[in-house]
């Protein structure tokens, strides 16, 4: 019998409803003091307010030079969809909802297939810093624990939101810009709007499904009203912006029949990142020092984050000395970019926490002991661990949703969730990662090299999964790459492993995506491979595959026979997973002494 995540149901993932207690239903706010939360929430507010007001006057203006008047006012009795309409919202999968959101905004009447590129992501922003606005509004209502740990994820997730969308605005922006100048510069490339779109997409994911976790009331009702088809509008826009770009299933990326490639990091890391990455750490020239007797800059890592710029625009080295920093879910939030945090060594700077989804009664995003979203987060020598144990269910060891993020020779250690991936794109190198179910998961496009899984001995009756990926858009560029790396069963596990098998990976959404590349496989890997989320649930829309992988786990005779599984069998095929196409790191990690492969092999 098949229990899932928690043993008999599955909180963090798709679980229905489960009693509350009466200690559930007290004030709480992980953030921190009702002044400090009191002060963000106005800051959010201002935010999401100036934000929808300069997104209305941007397609104001930009419509303006388009449109002309009494065509417009004609049709604004009647208006019916134009062919240009009919064409762009017939490549979306909610057509209707396309259509009518087109009709209802200014300028569309008269806009051509290019324009209304831009339209539904001016359009969708707009609607997001709404839902932003009017959900931080309501943060004064009394809610128990769990739906606070919802509301507050919500709010942090329309907020990364509304930049990421407000990026891929500016990305996709008429050569008639804001303010009527001509040339305006993009901010990000095709492969950026394609991840931001896709992180966006994922934020509401994560928001919504943080929601159905919690009891009917208020606050629940109040914050899926303003949140209704958001997850739409934003698949839609990544639909029309793919198929204008020729995206395929892959969104656009570009197969290049080089097969061998310099030994590099993507291009994402500079000169002066990949000096980093290889310099001992007495050569650093750190920003700020973090030690916990006092022989630092500060004692904890909460102030070196603090202390950090914000928005800063060159590397901020944060050097952690050796020690075990237990400051309960740490995060770099999306404005702290470029931190670069250093340890020294794997087991020597340990940061930690033992928040789970079943202790604390919050939300598995709000389990995580560290957390970053700021671009440009990397981490060095260090461990991420959450020591909650199996008994305690979902509990997060890292978290990162930060675009452009490398973590370089860590230890990430804990049960079920260990590793939260959650959006944009990711890097893995040297890696040692700890974990029984779903412990790699969410919805990243990230590659992990030379990187060591390690199955530990889960609950009785429970099957250890290595990755649950949950990709649920065919347009979206994410999924889990697993490139040259090791899968082996540590020692609790290794005495009784023929009674827990073992799999590689189980679709956590419909279009869940991963490949394993040239990784050696232990024989504790089922022969089956890969297990079921729920039946045939995404069985012939997932996307998994197996490459020249090896060792006695990794012999595909008796593999799954499901529509969506692949044995890939060329190298054209294996290359879209690699650095250098899936992450297009070519252009985000250029080279480095540390070894990296950019494609399959040297």
């Amino acid at each position: 019998m098949e229990y899932g995540r928690l043993g008999k149901y599955q909180p963090g993932k798709n679980r229905p409803d489960t009693p509350l207690t009466p200690s559930d239903y007290s004030i709480h706010s992980s953030s921190g003091s009702t002044t400090n939360s009191s002060s963000k929430i106005k800051l959010l507010l201002i935010f999401a307010f100036t934000l929808i007001v300069a997104s209305a006057v941007s397609v104001g203006l930009v419509m303006r030079l388009r449109t002309k008047p009494h065509e417009e006012s004609q049709s604004i009795i009647h208006p019916r969809p134009t062919e240009a309409m009919s064409r762009v919202c017939g490549r979306t999968r909610y057509q209707n909802l396309c259509m009518k959101s087109l009709l209802d905004f200014p300028g569309s009447l008269s806009a051509s297939d290019k324009d209304m590129i831009h339209i539904s992501v001016n359009m969708t922003l707009q609607r997001v810093g709404k839902a932003l606005y009017t959900s931080a509004g309501i943060s004064n209502v009394q809610m128990n624990t769990r739906v606070r740990s919802a509301y507050e994820d919500c709010l942090e997730l329309l907020e990364d939101s509304v930049d990421q969308l407000s990026r891929s605005l500016f990305s996709v922006a008429p050569s008639v810009g804001v303010g009527g100048k001509n040339g305006q510069q993009r901010v990000g490339s095709t492969q950026d709007v394609m991840t931001w779109l896709s992180a966006a997409l994922t934020n509401q994911d994560t928001c919504t499904e943080g929601l159905s976790e919690v009891e009917n009331g208020y606050v629940k009702k109040q914050m899926e009203e303003k949140l209704k088809d958001l997850s739409q509008l934003v698949s839609n826009c990544l639909a029309i912006y793919a198929a204008a770009s020729d995206g395929d299933d892959f969104n656009g990326v570009p197969i290049q029949h080089r097969r061998r490639r310099l030994m590099s990091y993507p291009k994402w890391l500079g000169r002066k990142e990949r000096r980093l990455l290889q310099s001992p750490v007495a050569a650093i020239q750190a920003d700020i020092v973090v030690s916990k007797d006092g022989n630092g800059t500060c004692k904890t890592i909460m102030e070196a984050i603090k202390k950090a710029p914000e928005y800063s625009s060159r590397r901020i080295i944060i050097y952690v000395k050796a020690g075990r920093y237990e400051e309960n879910n740490l995060k770099v939030g999306r404005k702290k970019t470029n931190l670069m945090f250093i340890g020294d060594g794997k087991g020597k700077t340990v940061i930690t926490g033992g928040v789970s989804v079943v202790a604390n009664n919050v939300t598995t995003f709000h389990t995580a002991s560290f957390a970053a979203t700021g671009a440009g987060f990397i981490a060095r020598d260090m461990t991420f661990e959450n020591y909650a144990g199996p008994a305690k269910h979902q509990a997060v060891a890292l978290r990162v949703g930060a675009d452009h993020a490398v973590v370089y020779r860590c230890n990430i250690i804990g049960y079920q969730d260990t590793l939260y991936v959650h959006s944009q794109r990711q890097f893995f190198r040297e890696c040692d990662i700890y974990g029984t179910v779903d412990f790699i998961f969410g919805n990243a496009a990230v590659v992990f090299q030379n990187c060591s899984m390690y199955a530990r001995k889960p609950m009785a009756l429970q099957k250890i999964t290595i990755t649950a990926q949950n990709r649920k858009d065919p347009n979206q560029n994410t999924g889990i790459s697993i490139h040259a790396c090791r899968l082996l069963a540590q020692p609790d596990l290794e005495a009784s492993k023929g009674s827990f098998p073992t799999y590689l990976g189980r679709p956590w959404k419909l279009f869940s995506r991963t490949v394993y590349m040239l990784t050696y496989m232990g024989d504790h890997i089922h022969p089956r491979g890969w297990l079921e989320w729920n039946a045939t649930f995404a069985l012939d829309t997932l996307y998994y595959g197996e490459y020249m992988n090896y060792g006695p786990g990794g012999a595909i005779g008796q593999r799954v026979n499901w529509p969506g599984y692949r044995v890939i069998t060329t190298t054209v095929e294996a290359s879209r997973f690699t650095v250098a196409q899936f992450i297009y790191g070519s252009s985000w990690l250029p080279s480095t002494g540390v070894a990296f492969l950019a494609g399959l092999s040297e």
